[in-house]
């Protein structure tokens, strides 16, 4: 068995190869996002979200199909849970007090089936445009304060190392939303969210590794420090990621409908976030050419 101990892989040898990928998967995440755009739920453009419950088993394309004869607009019906509860998200939105129920009287006569609905919730433009707002701000706001903090902490160059290495994790990801078509609400910029710091924290830690390597031998060819680096804390990396995705998969599997987006953005994240601290993050460093002259001293002594 090969100890993941006393690999010393040539990563950064083949960083052009990656950079090429990377830079496919950008052009295809940014295509898709220009010409399909996002699934957004009902957080952000406004609508009806309604869980209901029958009596008895039924067809989702049915329930959508009756919801469709009420002018709802745009309906969107699935299971939620089991095949007795179902979750329907309506573009339309009102304030007559008897909207709801109109749309469940003419549901329930023309299902004939007797319908629960156990929970409803209604976003009005206004609100949907602010949180819209919010969620970009957020992340905005995320990046450049990270970018201030490793500024402070190293040097521009792993400043600007970590920041394009998490715009390319947060291009993939809603790349990926846009592709697979998952519905995009507040719970996935809180997993984006969560993804950037997932991500930076990976790329410290190599980063954090790198800075200790020069301070111990600033004359060593900088690609083989940098692998070495990488070398070292690759043991840790595998294991956080394999234990997280482990939990996330659970969720996605069994947490059910209405975690499926969430979890899907994390496994998701995870995944191109290990990806971008290793073959993104790392070799920026060596071509925006890192100081070499450390002159802390490097206490040695066990």
């Amino acid at each position: 068995m090969i100890s993941i101990y006393k690999l010393n892989i040539p990563f950064i040898n083949h960083y052009k190869k990656f950079y090429i990928l990377s830079f496919i998967l950008i052009l295809i995440s940014l295509f898709s996002l220009f010409l399909k755009g996002l699934n957004l739920g009902i957080d952000f453009k406004g609508g009806t979200i309604i869980e209901m419950q029958l009596d008895q088993n039924y067809n989702s394309e049915k329930i959508r199909f009756s919801l469709l004869k009420q002018s709802l607009g745009d309906v969107k019906v699935k299971e939620f849970g089991n095949n007795k509860t179902y979750l329907a998200i309506l573009e339309k939105k009102s304030g007559e007090s008897n909207f709801i129920s109109k749309i469940q009287e003419s549901l329930e006569k023309d299902l004939n089936v007797n319908i629960n609905f156990r929970r409803v919730e209604m976003v009005g433009p206004k609100i949907s445009k602010e949180l819209t707002e919010a969620g970009v701000y957020a992340v905005l706001i995320a990046l450049i304060l990270m970018l201030f903090y490793i500024w402070l902490r190293f040097e521009w160059q792993f400043s600007l190392g970590a920041i394009l290495a998490l715009s390319h994790d947060v291009i993939l990801t809603l790349g990926a939303f846009s592709i697979i078509g998952f519905e995009f609400n507040l719970s996935i910029i809180a997993a984006v969210l969560t993804i950037v710091g997932y991500s930076m924290n990976d790329t410290v830690v190599i980063y954090d590794r790198i800075r200790e390597n020069l301070k111990k031998d600033d004359k060593v060819n900088l690609s083989d420090l940098i692998n070495l680096s990488i070398n070292e804390t690759l043991p840790r990396t595998l294991k956080t990621s394999i234990t997280t995705l482990l939990a996330l998969t659970a969720i996605y599997l069994f947490g059910g409908e209405i975690l499926r987006g969430f979890s899907f953005a994390l496994i998701w994240g995870v995944i191109v976030g290990t990806y971008s601290s290793i073959f993104v993050a790392s070799p920026l460093i060596l071509i925006f050419n890192v100081k070499r002259d450390w002159n802390e001293i490097v206490d040695n002594t066990p």
